[in-house]
């Protein structure tokens, strides 16, 4: 019998093999779960971001139908537009990325200049807010 079998066969080599085998398990486990955790929570908040949208460019459809509407249904432009700032607040308090947060600013700036074209019983030009709308979601949907 050569030395380097008695090593192999050894009970005591045994136990140090699969501590070291266990450690290196744990440590990859250890690596591997942020990680995954990151991409689960960056996957969350794409897809969260991306329904927000959606529920953005609905609020500014509802929003023209209002305006089209408003002898029908005066209190239909006032909902659609608490509604759309609604939205634009929940997707601005979410927002981590510069893109993003430069794209809802832009589209608060179009609710409030819409908001002051109803206030003044104006029709608003809704293209510009449609832009940044679609820009909202450009960006959440990458």
């Amino acid at each position: 019998m050569s030395p380097h079998t008695l090593l192999e066969d050894s009970p005591m080599q045994q136990p140090l093999s699969i501590n070291r085998t266990t450690a290196l398990a744990v440590a990859a486990l250890a690596l591997v779960l942020p990680l995954s955790a990151v991409s689960c929570s960056a996957a969350e908040k794409a897809l969260s971001c991306a329904n927000t949208a959606v529920q953005i460019s609905t609020h500014v459809a509802q929003l023209g139908q209002a305006i089209n509407n408003v002898d029908e249904d005066p209190d239909a432009t006032g909902q659609a537009l608490q509604n759309l700032k609604g939205d634009v607040d929940k997707i601005g308090r979410n927002s981590g990325d510069a893109d993003l947060s430069q794209a809802v600013t832009d589209l608060q700036t179009q609710i409030d200049n819409v908001q002051k074209a109803v206030d003044g019983n104006q029709v608003p030009d809704l293209g510009p807010l449609g832009s940044a709308a679609a820009r909202v979601s450009k960006v959440c949907t990458g």
